[in-house]
């Protein structure tokens, strides 16, 4: 269950900070700021793009662990969920959500754990970079206390508007960090879990709206694999 949360909760770094602004233009960027990532969400049908990882151990310190694969994202409109699935390149492993099912399947180990994303940490759902593409601006707003912190360049060479989330109410984790790119789409975010730990989710090679099909989201994996329930 804690790796399973470590999927819907990212986390990320970055290169280059612009600075701070004012308050009042601080104020009047986050309104147009939500309202591009309220267009960009309604618009938004699919997703493909590369997918790193880094999830850094606050107690022990020293370099996080990174993992890279490929992300694909369908967005099920009217529900403010999606179908996902990510394919880790090393370690191998596979981890898909159809509905409200999830499974994950590590061929090095033959094992495959099942489950439903309602049991799997309730709050922790709404820290996934991906789970952020799916809320509106009201959502946003009822939810978190949102600021706007100024641009900043990722990894990837985007220049992104970089917003601190703090949930209104009590969850698995203290606060979250979005960077959104021009176009209103979330390209990289970090959440900080209340034990100080952190996961950073950072998208890259992009494409939108391409077709998907149902099946590109099941994993196949043996007959004889071991099915352990999540």
């Amino acid at each position: 269950m804690k790796r399973f949360k470590g999927w819907l909760i990212p986390a990320f770094m970055v290169v280059v900070f612009t600075g701070f602004v004012s308050v009042d233009e601080a104020y009047g960027q986050l309104d147009t700021i939500l309202k591009r990532m309220d267009d960009h969400n309604k618009a938004l049908v699919s997703i493909r793009a590369k997918v790193t990882m880094s999830k850094q151990n606050a107690q022990l310190g020293g370099s996080p662990d990174i993992v890279k694969g490929n992300v694909i994202y369908k967005a099920i409109k009217g529900r403010n969920a999606a179908d996902v699935r990510v394919d880790w390149i090393k370690p191998e492993e596979n981890f898909s959500i159809i509905g409200d099912q999830y499974i994950i399947y590590r061929p090095r180990l033959n094992q495959v754990i099942k489950g439903s994303t309602k049991n799997a940490g309730g709050n922790a759902k709404a820290g996934g970079a991906l789970a952020f593409m799916n809320m509106s601006r009201g959502q946003l707003k009822a939810n978190y206390s949102v600021v706007y912190l100024g641009e900043a360049t990722l990894a990837s060479g985007v220049v992104a508007w970089h917003l601190r989330l703090t949930p209104k109410q009590p969850t698995s984790y203290k606060s979250a960090e979005i960077w959104v790119d021009q176009n209103g789409m979330p390209n990289q975010s970090k959440v900080i879990e209340n034990n100080n730990d952190s996961t950073t989710i950072l998208l890259e090679s992009i494409e939108k709206n391409i077709r998907l099909e149902k099946n590109a989201f099941k994993i196949a994996y043996p007959k004889n694999a071991r099915e352990v329930k999540g």
